[in-house]
């Protein structure tokens, strides 16, 4: 028990110095909250009278898409910032304070979620000034944003096992790039899954970040009743298969992260 507390009080340390890193250097928080609010203003302006989304405005479509993909790429920080920090030997000084290993990835982790948390924050009023509107209770929108940073959570230690395998930032970000892109445009995003040609509406019904986007549009009351429904069962009951991708990642990530982490400092 012991032991325990005094990860979480090294985690707690390591979570304040990344933030206090972006108080010193706000130029990172700054163009990370830019990025959503010009999403949606090209989403929203550019594509939105292009877009047809029967029966609801394309804005209330678009905003869960757009939380989405901007947790999912707030949680690459993770990755590049433990990249940044391998390649400057930061983690050797950690590795040579008496600190509890696990104290430098579950900070890292816990950190980015407070960013992450910021720019939804930024890009919610974005949203509310373009148009989009929240048609459920409070409590329901806050489970909805609850589940978005719950998903970037479980996504941030994806790209601390990434960012622990590579060499450089750059590398790190060209690699999560890569992977990020085909994740968040090929799922019901910005459109409707079932306008996709055949393997890509599969791929798009079963992709982990169209379950968090489907389940966020319940939670903030952003569906149409006349919509018909969706044929896979992740669309059916998103809120579930949201939590139950969650609860794999974690279970994936968190033990490889770990294991890499150890290797990564022992060389």
């Amino acid at each position: 028990m012991t032991a325990f507390i005094q990860a979480l009080g090294d985690s707690a340390v390591v979570a304040r110095r990344n933030l206090i890193r972006i108080k010193r250097v706000p130029d990172l928080l700054v163009f990370a909250t830019l990025q959503p609010i010009m999403f949606v203003l090209l989403f929203s302006y550019v594509f939105g009278g292009s877009i047809d989304i029967p029966g609801m405005a394309y804005e209330e479509f678009l905003m869960a898409g757009i939380f989405a993909q901007t947790v999912i790429f707030g949680s690459t920080t993770t990755g590049s910032g433990l990249a940044e920090d391998m390649q400057k030997g930061v983690i050797d000084r950690f590795r040579s304070l008496p600190m509890a290993r696990s104290a430098v990835l579950a900070g890292r982790t816990a950190s980015d979620l407070v960013s992450n948390a910021i720019s939804v924050v930024v890009m919610s009023l974005t949203g509310l000034l373009v148009g989009w509107r929240i048609h459920s209770s409070p409590l329901e929108a806050l489970a909805g944003f609850a589940l978005l940073l719950l998903f970037a959570y479980a996504m941030s230690w994806v790209m601390a096992l990434v960012g622990l395998m590579v060499r450089t930032p750059e590398v790190f970000n060209n690699a999560s790039f890569m992977a990020i892109f085909p994740l968040t445009f090929i799922a019901n995003t910005f459109v409707q899954e079932g306008n996709l040609p055949g393997p890509l509406k599969v791929f798009a019904q079963w992709n982990p970040v169209s379950a968090v986007t489907q389940a966020a549009r319940v939670l903030f009351g952003n569906t149409n009743p006349l919509f018909p429904p969706p044929d896979a069962w992740p669309l059916q009951h998103p809120v579930l298969a949201t939590l139950g991708w969650v609860v794999l990642i974690l279970a994936v990530f968190v033990p490889l992260a770990t294991r890499q982490y150890r290797r990564a400092v022992s060389r």
